[in-house]
């Protein structure tokens, strides 16, 4: 059954730069859309063969597509090919409203919704990535430059501009990207689904200490690490998993690096998980040493919505998540130091992983529900739908707005 409220003439097009980030994403906002009423279409590279995204997004009820994407690099070849398939997707369509997110499809979807005269477009900021994540020099420097611009280029032929932490919102302006004439604003991140990720009971024994990632530099992988083998010479018993495989980044943790971590009993590596939840449930304390421009760090998220104390850096995007001695602790970023004394604090006190936990669940349900941030998203595109009840318009009511 087709589980759409109500039909309509308004299609609304999704275009995602992964296809498993559809449902493991942006699930809830796909189904948040259907239920206001409007014809949902998605897209993203490779779409059609992803055969498990694809069945799901069809029995919600949206309309699947594909779309050819270089997910790294800057051939200009390449990317014209993904902006005039974007543009005939959407002459085929004709969508009334547009909404992308991940770098390339906030390009070239916003600047194809443009030459197609698609009458709403709105992008999603969920984080700046590797040109932005440290000081540029080299391949980085170059990047940055044209990502820069490719940015303006878009961004300011959009109607609205979603981020997803204050720091980033600041920084495009400062940095001319975005233009003072269009308007943004600033969600809680993706959210989280709460029923998804539920409270789970901290294991018995001493602190166990969980990291997942993609295995990049610049997701403080390394610094991780190296606090881990400090800490294993004073306490072998203390367990640290990572979560995540290799990557195609040219930030990327090589496999040699990782081997070795392995080999001197300093990391368990997990390998790439399909579900998270098992990896959360077995661990004490969630830590993410980033300093990659987050959006605001999902996988954070999850941890607090499971009830975990978090250490991560005071960096944009990760900062938002912890008050610090609160459900945490904030780091410098690339503090090797800082991050081995903040895990051995919980080690020192163990209690403090029981309090700090739910503080983070606490945290987690009042600000970051994604049903909560859905909400407000979709009143701030001016779909009526999805607030008609009471619940859904408490939810907008009590969900902070900030707007420029």
């Amino acid at each position: 059954m087709n589980p759409k409220v109500a039909t309509s003439n308004k299609r609304f097009l999704l275009i995602s730069g992964t296809s498993y980030s559809l449902v493991n994403f942006r699930g809830p906002l796909v189904q948040a859309l259907i239920k206001a009423g409007l014809d949902v279409h998605v897209a993203a590279p490779g779409l059609l063969e992803d055969m498990t995204t694809r069945q799901q997004l069809e029995a919600w009820g949206a309309v699947a597509h594909d779309f050819p994407m270089q997910r790294n690099g800057l051939s200009p070849w390449r990317d014209a090919l993904t902006l005039h398939a974007l543009y005939r997707l959407m002459c085929k369509i004709r969508p009334e409203m547009v909404l992308s997110y991940t770098i390339k499809p906030v390009v070239y979807g916003l600047l194809a919704a443009w030459l197609a005269r698609v009458p709403r477009r709105y992008a999603l900021v969920t984080g700046l990535g590797y040109a932005f994540a440290s000081q540029s020099s080299g391949k980085r420097a170059l990047v940055y430059q044209v990502v820069r611009r490719l940015y303006a280029a878009a961004l300011n032929r959009a109607d609205k501009v979603f981020f997803q932490n204050p720091d980033d919102n600041a920084l495009f302006r400062e940095l001319g990207i975005l233009r003072e004439k269009v308007p943004s604003q600033v969600l809680n991140g993706s959210g989280v689904d709460m029923s998804h990720f539920t409270v789970a009971p901290i294991p018995a024994g001493p602190p166990h200490f969980l990291l997942i990632a993609r295995l990049l530099g610049d997701k403080g992988v390394r610094q991780y690490a190296d606090a881990a083998r400090r800490i294993k010479q004073r306490h072998p018993e203390i367990v640290f998993q990572l979560a995540g495989d290799i990557d195609s980044n040219p930030d990327t943790i090589t496999r040699e690096e990782l081997d070795i971590w392995v080999k001197e009993g300093s990391i368990d590596h997990l390998g790439w998980l399909n579900d998270v939840r098992p990896a959360i449930a077995n661990c004490s304390v969630y830590v993410l040493p980033s300093y990659y421009r987050e959006g605001t760090p999902r996988s954070v998220l999850e941890a607090m919505a499971m009830g975990r104390a978090v250490i991560t850096t005071d960096a944009p995007g990760c900062r938002e998540t912890v008050i610090e001695g609160d459900n945490g602790y904030l780091i410098p970023v690339r503090d090797v130091d800082a991050l081995e004394v903040a895990m051995q604090t919980f080690i020192d006190s163990p209690a403090l992983v029981q309090t700090m936990g739910r503080r983070s669940y606490e945290i987690a349900k009042d600000r970051y529900d994604v049903h909560k941030v859905n909400a407000v998203m979709l009143k701030s595109m001016e779909i009526k739908g999805l607030v008609a009840s009471g619940r859904e318009q408490e939810l907008v009511n009590n969900n902070a707005i900030n707007e420029v």
